[in-house]
């Protein structure tokens, strides 16, 4: 049924506006977005559609086609309140700071827990329908703001600016290069086809739940090491310069912030390496970039790591985990041949282990938000 007859059928109204948002993949440059650093993920094709239409008593109303038993109705918009899957939508609201009631409808289709930003696509996708229905005239810079505000000081969650600006702002056939200090983007082809190879997205299934503290607490070490080593963000120091200040830090700072100034690094040399065709240093690249994330960030699991480790075994150039870690989904670089035999070798290494059965899909660089 589509959105539109949902959104009758469950609020006796039609939608004034319906709007859908992606989520993302990122190649290169994991938990750097909070620490002012580029980036270079892409939009996925899988997205997150939601339903709006204003009411008049002021009152907000939010259900899920995923969730018809568990519609929620609220008066007043307090920040760190109520049902977590509806905070997204309803923080969204609130960042905004628009005023009247709503109904929203959320139909979403991005993997929840899977590390592909379930919950910025459903963030940006109600900011561009509301930003349409009110005619707010907001940029997309800004609405890259207002959502990301909605998950930190809403939801609870301190997250970086990355995945709410590339559901936004990607574009099909590109990676989106994004400069998380003032949100610069620039468009890098990204086309593995041409040279006969593949990216696989493994979701291992083991699904995070990220407000539960990890993710703040490796945000904060990043923020002593800032405020220990008196720069602006770490950004502004190299990698030999942080390097030579290590006795200044204790070794869980000095070894988080380290992989901060080093994935940063990645994410220029990946930039460089795609300009040049170069796969096989891209894949030496997304390798570096899960050993710093496994051993100096320590935000992967025994999944993302047997994941990772058998599909390298099986003949991938590149693999690593993505997204917040500590579950998720991650990626493999490989000759498109190969493909078949890394998903049965790494369902096989799963079943082995007692995980549970890994799903495989796979997402050329997709359209980001817009009104449909």
């Amino acid at each position: 049924m589509p959105i539109s007859a949902k959104f009758f059928e469950t609020f006796g109204a039609e939608p004034e506006v319906i709007a859908q948002a992606p989520g993302r993949v990122n190649l290169i440059g994991e938990h750097i977005d909070y620490s002012d650093g580029f980036v270079l993920p892409f939009a996925i094709s899988d997205v997150t559609k939601v339903a709006i239409g204003r009411r008049s008593d002021g009152k907000f109303s939010i259900a899920s086609v995923q969730r018809p038993q568990h519609k929620v109705l609220v008066d007043t918009l307090t920040p760190k309140s109520g049902e977590t899957w509806a905070r997204y939508a309803l923080g969204t609201v609130w960042a905004l700071g628009v005023e009247g009631g709503f109904n929203i409808l959320i139909d979403g289709h991005v993997p929840v827990g899977a590390g592909l930003s379930s919950s910025a696509a459903l963030e940006c996708s109600v900011a561009v329908a509301i930003n349409h229905l009110l005619g707010l005239g907001k940029s997309l810079e800004e609405l890259a703001r207002i959502t990301q505000r909605a998950e930190n000081d809403y939801v609870g969650m301190p997250c970086g600016i990355m995945d709410q600006s590339v559901s936004l702002m990607g574009h099909k056939g590109f990676a989106l290069l994004l400069d998380c200090r003032d949100l610069s983007t620039r468009d890098i082809p990204f086309d593995v086809a041409s040279a006969g190879l593949e990216l696989l997205i493994i979701d291992t299934q083991a699904h995070h739940a990220l407000v539960d503290g990890g993710y703040a607490e490796r945000r904060a070490s990043c923020e002593k090491a800032v405020a220990t080593l008196g720069i602006t963000s770490l950004r502004d120091i190299s990698v030999d310069a942080y390097i030579a200040r290590k006795a200044e830090l204790d070794p869980v700072t000095y070894l988080r912030g380290y992989h901060a100034v080093t994935e940063m690094k990645r994410v220029i040399d990946t930039v460089d390496a795609l300009a040049a065709n170069d796969f096989e240093r891209v894949g030496r690249l997304l390798n570096e970039s899960h050993r710093s994330l496994r051993d100096d960030y320590t935000v992967s699991c025994p999944e993302l790591d047997e994941a990772v480790d058998t599909a390298r075994a099986m003949g991938a150039i590149g693999a690593r985990m993505v997204g917040g870690g500590f579950g998720g989904s991650a990626i493999a670089l490989a000759k498109s041949s190969l493909i078949p035999t890394i998903k049965e070798g790494i369902t096989a290494s799963f079943g082995a282990r007692g995980f549970k059965p890994p799903r495989f899909f796979t997402s050329l660089p997709s359209e980001g938000a817009h009104v449909i």
